[in-house]
This record gives C-alpha cells, structure tokens and sequence, in this order.
C-alpha cells in the first residue's frame, strides 16, 4: 500500500508539473504573433500543417491500400490548435522555435483537420517535456514558469480573433496541456461571452472536464454543453482514454472530477467523456490515424501486421480494429478502447499508446499518447458536420 500511495503522489506531482497555472504577477512580455514565425501553421502556407496525411488503409485481411489526403480549399470555419506537452528544450519552458518535436505532433494530431477548416497552431512557451520528464525520472531539473503558457495562448487568441477571425466559426483543439491551457481561455474570454456566439466546437482531450452527476454545465465550464450529436454546435467534446483491459487505477488523476488547474475536486460530478465513434453514448467503431512508425513509442519488433510489411507512407489506418465506449468506474469517467485482433485478423493484436519513460510504465495516464490518434478521423467528420450547422445557423 505504501508503494501505491507513493506512485500516486508521483503522479499528483507530475500533473501539477505539466500544466500551466494562472498568473500571480506580471510576466515576461508575450510574443508578438503579428510575425509568421510565431505560428506553426496558418492559412495559405506551406508551414507544419503541409506535412504529408498520406495514410495506407490496412484491412482484417491484411489488404493494403492508399488513401491520399485532400485539405479544403475553402473550408468555412476555423481550427485554432495547442499542442501538448513536447517540446524537448532544455529548461522549464520551451522557447519560441519549433524544433521536430512540434512538426511531429502537428503532423499526427492537427494538420488532418485541414480537410474540414483553416489551421491556426501558434508556437507558445510550454512547460517541456525535459522538465516532466525530470520530475518522472526524479530529478529536480529547471522549474518552469507555469503561467507563461496561458499569457502566451492567451495573447495568440487575441491577435486572431482581432486579425483573423472575421466572424468565422472556430473549432479549439488542445491535448493534455493544450487543452489545459484552452480550458483557461474558454473559461475567461470565451464561456458566457459574446465570443462564445464564434464557438463551433472544442475538442479537449487528456484532461478532465467536469461536470455535474446529470447534468452537461455547471462544473469546468457554466454555458457550453457536451456534445451529443455531431451536427450540434456550440458544445465540447472530451475524454482521456484508457485500454478496457486496464482500467484507470484507484486514486489515479485522470478521468476524475477533479480540476487540473485548481486540484480541486469536484463533488456529486464526474469527467466528461464524449465518445467521437457515438456521440449520442453508445458504443462504435473508431477511425483512427497513427503514424506508420511510433518510433519509440513502440515495443521492440512491433508491425501492423504480422507477417511484417513494408509500408511507405506516413500514416496507417485501419477499419474496425479499435473499438469505444465511455465507461464509468467508480472515481474514474474515461474512453475505453478495446483492440479487435481475432484470430483471422491480419494486423497486429495490440497498439502502442502506454506512457513510458525509461522502461517504466504509468499506468495513471493510460493511453494517453494517442488520445488523438485513435479517432482524429471521427473527429475531423464531426467537425465537417459541425462546421455545416454552423454556417446554415448564420445564414
């Protein structure tokens, strides 16, 4: 038991580590993203949202195909994305240049929306990778200015909704710190605000939004609802997920009620969890996108199928292998994904997705590296679906 409670205050620890906090005085100044630099993806570019979505379609029977990627050529919302937590910069907060690390997670987390909105993904001061991954690894390492993500985010909306947005709907799209960081924004310039009126959807997910045992407001957020269909709008989708053969552990932070920024712990509430494959709560299939090499995240020897294949492109799909449903399980409200690999199934029996550093798995944070992963292709659907409510509302 000491030993539980032990990796559970590991954990506490790490989460408060890794997100962002409000500010108690004044900070350094905020970047000026008014330059092209400060953006890893805006309109009209051939920046990080370019990046090749390229994806071989792998079936149950190990059928191979190619699926090209087509972006919008006039998509009638916008997507204002913040990435997680990546950034491999010495010292606490990241600086303002984008290193592999951010291409990578644009790559497989936002660049895919291009097919249904304009892409926005500012570069911002993040809490790094080297500093969690200190606190992991139980080193001290650089302290970081946990406020200056929030400034940074904060100051970025602003330009874009003074210099950008020009009435447009907008979707927000954050993971882990990401969406930290946008739960702030929408709390403080977008919740019960004329900019709510410009909300198209917001998709948070890695982290806990709570909400009242019955209810859809009234805990995170006071006036945006969850989504219970894809052609609503205005609402939130969020889930952390986790595989249903391992469930959240007793005592483990995500999927509870209880506030990243406050640590505060909601009571008679539970976590959002909006399911992208069944909005309406049911079970579905997933349409997930991961990249045809997880690199390290993956086991040793791992293929997608398995008599292992070559394959040449950047992304991997593969219909019917993921399934998902919101489960709960007395503290914990989370995404559980179960793999379909019978017997006759030509693909891989398991996915990568665990945290992992060093050979030591958390398992508090389940399948938290591929939150996105496993059903950006239901969510650029929704959002396509959104996006077409949205307009027909404004007409």
């Amino acid at each position: 038991m000491d030993g539980f409670w032990k990796g559970a205050a590991l954990v506490a620890g790490l989460w408060v580590a890794a997100v962002p906090g409000r500010a108690q005085t004044a900070g350094p100044a905020a970047p000026d993203y008014s330059q092209d630099a400060n953006w890893l993806c805006r309109p009209g570019r051939a920046d990080a949202c370019a990046q090749d979505q390229t994806a071989t379609v792998i079936t149950a029977d190990g059928h191979m195909t190619r699926e090209t990627f087509r972006p919008a050529s006039d998509p009638p919302i916008d997507c204002f994305y913040v990435y997680p937590t990546v950034s491999l910069d010495p010292g606490g907060n990241s600086d303002l240049m984008p290193g592999p690390e951010e291409f990578t997670v644009v790559a497989g987390q936002f660049a895919r929306y291009a097919a249904r909105c304009r892409t926005f993904a500012p570069m911002y001061r993040q809490v790094t990778l080297t500093s969690l991954h200190a606190r992991m690894n139980g080193t001290a390492g650089q302290p970081p200015d946990r406020a200056m993500p929030y400034a940074d985010i904060l100051a970025a909306w602003r330009h874009y909704m003074a210099h950008d947005n020009q009435g447009r709907g907008v979707v927000l799209i954050g993971h882990s710190q990401g969406s930290v960081v946008l739960t702030q924004l929408m709390q403080e310039e977008i919740d019960g605000k004329p900019a709510q009126a410009r909300l198209v959807s917001a998709i948070l997910l890695g982290t806990n939004v709570v909400v009242p045992d019955g209810a859809d407001v009234g805990g995170t957020f006071q006036h945006i609802p969850a989504c219970h269909a894809a052609d609503q709008t205005g609402c939130v989708i969020a889930y952390v997920s986790f595989r249903d053969s391992a469930p959240p552990p007793p005592g483990g932070l995500f999927g509870r009620a209880l506030d990243p920024l406050s640590q505060k712990i909601f009571t008679n509430s539970h976590a959002l969890c909006t399911n992208p494959a069944d909005l309406a709560g049911g079970a579905g299939s997933l349409h997930s996108y991961f990249a045809a090499d997880f690199g390290a995240w993956a086991p040793a020897g791992f293929s997608w199928t398995r008599t292992p294949r070559t394959i040449d492109t950047p992304f991997v799909t593969t219909p019917g292998l993921l399934t998902a449903r919101c489960v709960s399980n007395g503290d914990h409200t989370y995404l559980a994904i179960h793999v379909n690999a019978g017997t006759d199934d030509a693909r891989t029996r398991d996915i990568p997705g665990d945290v992992i550093v060093d050979g030591r798995l958390f398992p508090d944070w389940g399948l938290h590296r591929i939150d996105m992963h496993e059903a950006i292709g239901d969510l650029v659907d929704i959002i396509g679906r959104q996006g077409a409510a949205y307009a027909a509302g404004r007409r």
